[in-house]
């Protein structure tokens, strides 16, 4: 059950926490049974991210993933949360075209899903613009710099960004940027932690690090990497609390021995007839 002592997250509740020094949690989560999981435990935030594409769907990228997935998806989380702030994540193509077709997208989250906020990636001009256009919707949007993983096929690889003085100052204004714009948040992504201090410093709005360092207002992790249910590579910024691909695995292995040797079911999972029935069915012929 979740903890009804702990109040309902909101926006301005998120910017309270930072106020006070209180660090913000935050995981992704992509179906019913994690989201509640979740939320029970009292994260703050769940976003459901495009992320989705590469740990659910089997995708090589988030690329491919569609605003109908994206809908599918967010629904059960928002069922699932009581108390966690929902947020949508806009794929690719879902806000690079115009600004009527970017907020009929964005909507669909809060309408169609049920979802409270949606995030966005990146911070140029046009995309400034755009937030601004939902924000006046009454769309909130949390904003997003950094390795912006919808960019791979522009960065080439996934890597941190900001290494370089001229590109941690682009950073930090383009953080600026995105308050001004009206977001209530912002993900900072794979950015060294002497830029994200600053950044969250300047800010009023909280920061939500991921591969960011200590100094943000929040963290987030992709669920399947943190509790380690998932394949292949790691970034260095994940911390593992788990080893459900293991775990799991050795509950499949161990089931299908069972059956294959006979051990399952046995006479504790079986259902019985009563022994006058048992005793006039052995006069049945078939």
């Amino acid at each position: 059950m979740t903890d009804t002592t702990l109040p309902k997250v909101t926006i301005p509740s998120l910017r309270s926490k930072k106020a006070a020094g209180e660090k913000i949690t935050a995981l992704t989560a992509y179906d019913y049974p994690i989201a509640r999981i979740l939320d029970e435990a009292g994260i703050d935030i769940i976003l459901v991210g495009d992320s989705l594409g590469m740990v659910v769907l089997g995708y090589e990228n988030t690329i491919p993933v569609t605003m109908d997935e994206m809908i599918h998806h967010t629904k059960p989380v928002v069922r699932a949360a009581k108390r966690a702030l929902v947020v949508g994540d806009m794929p690719y193509f879902s806000f690079h075209l115009s600004e009527r077709e970017t907020i009929r997208n964005a909507s669909r989250f809060l309408k169609e899903a049920g979802a409270r906020a949606v995030k966005v990636e990146g911070a140029s001009k046009k995309r400034l613009r755009l937030i601004e256009g939902l924000i006046e919707a009454e769309i909130p949007v949390m904003g997003h710099v950094g390795l912006t993983p919808q960019s791979i096929h522009h960065l080439g690889q996934f890597k941190v960004r900001g290494g370089a003085a001229i590109e941690a100052e682009k950073l930090i204004r383009e953080a600026l940027a995105l308050e001004k714009a009206g977001a209530f948040a912002v993900v900072l992504e794979c950015i060294p932690m002497e830029v994200a201090r600053i950044i969250s410093g300047a800010l009023a709005v909280p920061t939500i690090g991921i591969g960011a360092g200590p100094w943000c207002d929040g963290q987030i992790l992709v669920f399947h990497d943190m509790a380690g249910y998932e394949y292949g590579y790691l970034p260095k910024f994940v911390k593992k609390y788990a080893d459900l691909q293991n775990i799991l695995g050795g509950a499949v292995n161990a089931y299908i021995r069972d059956v294959r040797t006979g051990a399952f079911p046995g006479d504790e999972h079986s259902y019985h007839m009563k022994p006058e029935m048992a005793a006039a069915l052995k006069k049945i012929r078939p």
